[in-house]
């Protein structure tokens, strides 16, 4: 908000990103709300997990077309350590705590968000996902034993789909730009794990050096993921004014999703 220049009064919408709320209600947005003082703005979670971000900033967008709002705040937050079990070191080791924000406005001629592409598969909701703590499987003396309220993946498989899905979603992406991968500056995919990364890349035909990857440094932070790369992309000269970014994002759900940016 300051980089952006905007003062809390002036939100119309908060829109937060996350699968690790304070508590299943009210809302992180409401909260956050609060915290900012920004009494006149709107407040909604999403929960698509680590394709959060994506979804939150499209969604943000059709308000803004729309002219129903003119000024959104879209936060992707997460703190993963609270869900993710320390006796499971195939998943806990993968994921970090994180936050990321963007702020989108209707402004004459200016570009921004070209193009969303968001996909959704149900039918695989068991590969990463975690059973306890809905009204499915309240907590219990017996749930809590069975360690139901902790995160859990099949790792094999999340990793078959996750590129599957990414590669799909950020060729969609291109084509509705009608734009190739040469054409993008910098690709910021979901910070999963560099195999997927990488992967993803070489389908899509990007170069390295068109890959931010900072998965090193901070983890999977699910929601905050792509929001934190595309903010230290920016930051550190990865990307000028009038370039084009992709991003391109997978989570628990199944959910996916792609989206061009001319910054």
């Amino acid at each position: 908000m300051e980089r952006a220049k905007v003062k809390p009064e002036e939100l119309d919408l908060i829109i937060v990103a996350t699968i690790t709320g304070d508590m299943p209600f009210p809302s992180t947005s409401c909260l956050v709300q609060q915290k900012l003082k920004a009494q006149r703005a709107a407040a909604v979670d999403i929960q698509a997990a680590c394709s959060g971000f994506i979804f939150g900033l499209e969604i943000a967008q059709q308000f803004i077309m729309s002219r129903t709002y003119d000024t959104v705040l879209v936060v992707g937050a997460e703190k993963l350590s609270s869900i993710v079990d320390w006796q499971d070191r195939n998943t806990c080791v993968l994921f970090g705590d994180g936050a990321g924000a963007a702020v989108l406005q209707n402004r004459p001629n200016a570009h921004g968000l070209l193009t969303a592409v968001m996909g959704s598969d149900g039918e695989k909701a068991d590969l990463l996902f975690m059973p306890g703590g809905g009204c499915r499987c309240p907590a219990s003396e017996e749930s809590v034993a069975a360690r139901q309220h902790f995160l859990r993946m099949e790792g094999k498989e999340t990793f078959k789909n996750a590129v599957q899905a990414m590669e799909t979603a950020a060729r969609e992406a291109l084509r509705r730009c009608e734009i190739d991968i040469t054409r993008i500056k910098c690709v910021v995919p979901h910070q999963a794990n560099r195999r997927i990364i990488e992967a993803v890349g070489e389908r899509i035909g990007a170069r390295p050096d068109q890959l931010f990857i900072n998965v090193d440094r901070y983890g999977n932070t699910s929601a905050a993921s792509v929001a934190i790369a595309l903010d230290e992309a920016v930051s550190s000269g990865r990307v000028q004014r009038g370039e084009l970014i992709l991003l391109v994002v997978f989570g628990a759900g199944l959910t996916w999703g792609a989206a061009v940016i001319e910054w």
